[in-house]
């Protein structure tokens, strides 16, 4: 049995005993996950350089993550479904769907938000399944991998790339991305090691001289011999992208974080009381949620076809990879980095949709599914996206047949959404001018759009669906075949019209990247990737506000009071200010409310009607965003119960920018 105990070590009241609706109280249990898996079973075969760690006296590989459940009181008053957070660089994200509190410290007390979850009757899992999470945190959840060794026990040696960008000045960068666990040269003063600059990702690199940085720490103008490090003498500029490509040695097996999510989500559904199992007889249905790192991690599990177990039983029966576009990551590669987060530098982009295509270019041909599709054993799968994602470039690709330039075809058991007017995490209200998670600056205030009603009736959807109780509501998304989806450049004139709004100088394109011929081994072995063709950059149109007109349009975009994109550029006090935000860390849009009258808005010479143009009253407002919420609700992409809530925030918003807030 891979998972071989399951030690709970606590198990406590979640949200002080609060009970929710018929289902009750839920506990929230804590532990550690062991696990031991076969190298050679088929069914773990594709994970890269399995058959490279230590195995036991059976031939079997161990490794542990920490391990934490939400779980009724009562397993009996529950749903009988299971969702699995992906957790995104060791902190749990599903509870954005209850709409809880954003939480900067990962030590903070889970916060129930409106109990969406609980009054649903979902047993929430969270398993650690990223091995480079630093394991002295403690309240990140953590996968303890095993590390892949030559014949003599040594650690293997390769190469391996990095990138940073920062928002203020600096002399020094951990080898990470953000904090996490870092790899040291072999030779700190490898002549080989190379680091480049350039302002946009499409754009050229320019060589950084070798005796210009070094691999050591410096602090208080004093030089540490810190090889975590890497140090540059006249530092690395705020805004621009910086490129490290240099020798380590030591690698994990990274992609066993892929059999951790399988082997649990298989240990709570089919296995007894007997063995440990804490749900047993309680879970009918498991289902995946992944947003951003952890969304291109469910991609890339599903490419690799790893839903199966060493049984053959189905883990996952439901998926929803969450705004992470058509890329994948370093989830399953020598030397990965899966906190890695940077665009167009993740190798094997390609296949990006459910269907077979082949790219025109390279003459590759695949689907992201295939392998599960030989496995016989598919699982429903819901592809979303924001409006940032198709700005970054490569968010169409999942549902474009590039080749003929036409919309792609669909599988059976695939849906794909668009979040209309979105931006990468739900927005906030009002529109933040400043960023909470890393204080960065935007030319304009952050969108400010709140998607999760979009997620809570996706999830019961996607229940219903995996079920067979309900097909899923149909894909909503920017289409080239009815001509809502445009080549993002094309858009220049639309915004530029908007005062205020200055347009990315080049817009990001994803790229066909040359690692060598390797990668299908899991390795690259050609650093940094050759650089070849770029993919069209498909975007929603939008309609004469700078709204688009492509996807689920929830009231903020349909009965709009201001513009809101998926796209914000840099501000110039954190440098590269023609550089949209996003290339490292979160992708951002904006929102720009309209003016309150005619005269106000013809004084700033804006194009876009005003408040009070639109709408006869507060109450036609408010009432002209219940519609479309109920409309919204009829076809099934938001719940009933969240109809009154858009009518609420409507008003808020209504009143917040009629008395002059946020205004020009």
């Amino acid at each position: 049995m891979p998972v071989t105990k399951l030690d709970i070590t606590s198990v406590t009241p979640f949200a002080g005993g609060q009970t929710f609706g018929d289902v009750g109280a839920y506990n929230h249990l804590k532990g550690t996950a062991h696990f031991s898996v076969d190298p050679l079973h088929p069914n773990n075969t594709a994970i890269t350089d399995i058959e490279l760690a230590p195995r036991d006296s059976e031939g079997r590989v161990h490794f542990s993550a920490d391990f934490e459940m939400l779980q009724p009181a009562d397993p009996d008053r529950g749903r009988g479904s299971m969702i699995f957070d992906v957790v995104n660089r060791g902190r749990k994200t599903i509870l954005g769907f209850n709409s809880s509190p954003r939480a900067m410290d990962p030590g903070a007390p889970l916060h129930p938000g409106n109990g969406f979850l609980m009054r649903e009757g979902y047993t929430v899992v969270f398993c650690g399944w990223q091995s480079d999470v630093p394991a002295d945190d403690p309240d990140r959840i953590s996968l303890y991998a095993p590390q892949a060794l030559n014949p003599n026990g040594s650690g293997l040696t390769g190469r391996m790339l990095c990138q940073f960008q920062c928002n203020e000045p600096t002399n020094v960068f951990l080898l990470a991305d953000r904090i996490h666990d870092p790899h040291p040269p072999t030779d700190p003063h490898e002549p080989g090691a190379t680091l480049t600059v350039r302002d946009h990702p499409n754009g050229p690199a320019t060589d950084i001289a070798r005796d210009q940085f070094q691999f050591v720490r410096v602090e208080d103008e004093q030089v540490e011999p810190d090889l975590n490090h890497v140090y540059l003498r006249n530092g690395f500029e705020p805004g621009r992208i910086y490129q490290l490509v240099y020798t380590t040695t030591g690698t994990d097996v990274v992609g066993v974080g892929m059999a951790s999510v399988r082997d649990i989500v298989s240990f709570l559904k089919y296995e007894s009381e007997a063995d440990g199992n804490p749900c047993a007889g309680t879970i009918d249905y498991a289902h995946a949620f992944g947003a951003s790192q952890s969304g291109r991690f469910l991609r890339t599990y599903i490419y690799y076809g790893l839903n199966n177990d060493e049984k053959g039983r189905i883990a996952l029966d439901g998926i929803i990879p969450h705004i992470a576009g058509g890329m994948r990551g370093e989830f399953n590669l020598r030397f990965g980095q899966p906190s890695k987060d940077v665009c167009y530098i993740i190798p094997e982009l390609f296949p990006f949709s459910d269907v077979e295509m082949t790219d025109p270019v390279t003459g590759a041909s695949g689907s992201l599914t295939a392998r599960l599709e030989e496995s016989g054993n598919v699982p429903k799968i819901m592809f979303t996206n924001t409006s940032a994602e198709y700005w970054r470039g490569d968010a169409a690709l999942v549902h474009t047949d590039f080749a003929a330039m036409t919309d792609a075809a669909e599988s059976d058991n695939v849906r794909r959404y668009h979040f209309a007017g979105t931006q990468h995490g739900t927005g906030t209200f009002p529109p933040e001018t400043i960023r909470q998670m890393d204080a960065l600056k935007g030319q304009l205030p952050y969108n400010a759009v709140d998607y999760s009603p979009l997620q809570r009736a996706q999830l019961n959807n996607l229940d219903a669906w995996v079920r067979g109780d309900a097909p899923a509501p149909t894909s909503r998304h920017p289409s080239l075949d009815d001509g809502t989806g445009v080549e993002s450049y094309t858009l220049r004139e639309k915004f530029e019209r908007i005062p205020s709004v200055t347009f990315p100088p080049e817009v990001t394109r994803a790229m066909r990247l040359d690692y060598g011929d390797e990668t299908h081994l899991g390795r690259t072995v050609k650093l940094p990737a050759e650089q070849g063709e770029e993919y069209p950059a498909i975007v929603s149109d939008v309609d004469d506000d700078g709204n688009e007109v492509g996807g689920i349009r929830l009231p903020s975009v349909s009965v709009p009071l201001a513009t809101n994109t998926g796209w914000n550029l840099r501000h110039a006090d954190n440098g590269n200010p023609g550089l949209v935000i996003g290339i490292t860390g979160g992708l951002a849009g904006w929102t720009l409310p309209f003016h309150k009258s005619k005269e106000d808005r013809e004084a700033a010479g804006d194009p876009r009607p005003a408040i009070e143009e639109r709408y006869e009253s507060r109450d036609d407002y408010v009432e002209q965003v219940r519609q479309a919420a109920s409309d919204l609700a009829a076809e099934g992409y938001i719940l009933e119960e969240d109809i009154e809530r858009e009518a609420e925030m409507a008003a808020s918003r209504y009143d917040y920018w009629m008395n002059g807030n946020g205004t020009a």
